[in-house]
């Protein structure tokens, strides 16, 4: 073979290589492109598909009858509070926290509204309120963790539930407001320090 048909055999050589590293070129181009919009599709769907979704679940209605407190101070202090209102749904309050449970005598404001501030509930009904009432909301706190029952002297209504800056009274534990209640305030977004422990402070529930 001469010298110039070799040279032109690895022309030829030269030129196929060049052309089959172009097509892989070409290929992994695609390839990359391909898996590139997919995974962008799919992050815009991750995103969209929950958006959408909550957007088209109705807004669950305000509960009726809720009283909101706003700006509530929340320090600690080692006395009697004068409370805005009775009983207490926030405020200044006691270093130490009433824990949670059951009481079948009223218990100090003070304590109570510190287990407010950790996402508790306080249902405080009327020392006369029919024993069937009591039980069925003894049954209800006994299921939670962060939920307080006790009496309370001079309630406008036979039932009261507090949580820290909300409250809303019932005339029967029947109301659907007491379980809807329950399941939007306790621990609920409005808590100071949720996650916060409603035991190791003063009290003992009854069994």
């Amino acid at each position: 073979m001469s010298n110039k048909e070799r040279a032109r055999e690895r022309a030829a050589r030269v030129a196929a290589m060049r052309a089959e590293q172009k097509r892989k070129d070409r290929r992994r181009k695609y390839l990359i492109g391909g898996v590139t919009a997919a995974i962008s599709l799919g992050l815009v769907a991750a995103v969209a598909i929950p958006l959408l979704r909550e957007a088209g679940r109705p807004a669950e209605a305000p509960i009726q009858g809720v009283e909101e407190f706003e700006d509530l101070s929340a320090g600690h202090v080692t006395g009697a509070v004068e409370y805005a209102m009775s009983p207490p749904a926030g405020g200044d309050h006691d270093g130490v926290l009433q824990n949670c449970g059951v009481y079948d005598q009223p218990v100090r404001n003070e304590n109570a509204v510190h287990s407010l501030e950790h996402g508790a509930v306080w249902i405080t009904y009327s020392p006369d309120l029919a024993g069937e009432q009591v039980a069925a909301l003894t049954d209800m706190v006994r299921e939670e963790d962060y939920a307080l029952l006790s009496p309370h002297e001079g309630l406008e209504s036979p039932v009261l539930l507090s949580a820290w800056g909300v409250q809303l009274a019932v005339s029967d534990v029947a109301d659907p407001r007491v379980e809807a209640f329950m399941s939007e305030y306790l621990q609920g977004p409005q808590t100071p320090e949720p996650g916060a422990p409603c035991f190791g402070g003063i009290g003992t529930p009854v069994t």
